[in-house]
Parts: structure tokens; sequence; C-alpha cells
């Protein structure tokens, strides 16, 4: 049972892996496009006024690939729960530095001479 358990989790690694990639390439090329548009407008000498909307689409759907991306960090860590909670805890997958919880942001004191220089 655990052996059959061990491969389905493999395979749901493998595409968890999958669509975290495609959704970092997806972001990136999106990106790339939105910031080629305004360059591409002005060596072509076309108005600011022209292609505004597709300035405004490119960048929706960069907040809803950042969103997507942000759901898909939520279902790997939820993923991580379900390993353990099925007994492969002990299984290591993808990236073995990752940190215990990516959404966890803190705070570090800024020395007092850094500080004064500033």
């Amino acid at each position: 049972m655990l052996k059959q358990r061990r491969l389905y989790a493999d395979h749901v690694a493998a595409s968890l892996f999958d669509a975290e990639t495609a959704i970092d390439a997806a972001l990136g090329k999106t990106a790339a496009l939105a910031g080629v548009m305004p360059t591409m407008r002005a060596e072509a000498g076309i108005s600011a006024l022209v292609g505004q909307g597709a300035y405004e689409w490119a960048s929706k759907s960069i907040l809803a690939l950042t969103e997507a991306r942000r759901a898909i960090v939520e279902a790997h860590k939820e993923l991580s729960i379900a390993q353990k909670q099925i007994g492969l805890g002990a299984v290591a997958y993808g990236d073995p530095d990752k940190p215990e919880d990516p959404g966890v942001r803190t705070l570090h004191a800024v020395p007092a001479a850094v500080a004064k220089a500033s």
C-alpha cells in the first residue's frame, strides 16, 4: 500500500512541478510582452494614445498569472501536508532547501550605524 501511495505521490509531484514551471514561464513571457510594447510603440513613432487597452490587458494578465502563482504555491503547501498525512513525510520532493512557509516575511533590525548613514 505504501509503495502505491509513493507512486501516486511521485505522479502528483511531477504534475505540480510542471504546473509551477508553466505558470512561471507564462508570467515571464507576459511580463516581456508588457515590457516590449512601449519600446516598440515609441520606436515606431506611434502616439501614446494607441494601444492603451493592450497595455491594460497585458497588465491584467500579469496580475492574473501572479494570482495563479500564489494559488499553485498554496496548493503545493497543502500537498506537503497531505504527503505527511499519508505517511510519506520522509520522502523528499523538489528543492530540499525550500523555506518552511514562503509566505511568511520577517523583519530584521537595522544596525544603528547603518540607520544613521541613511
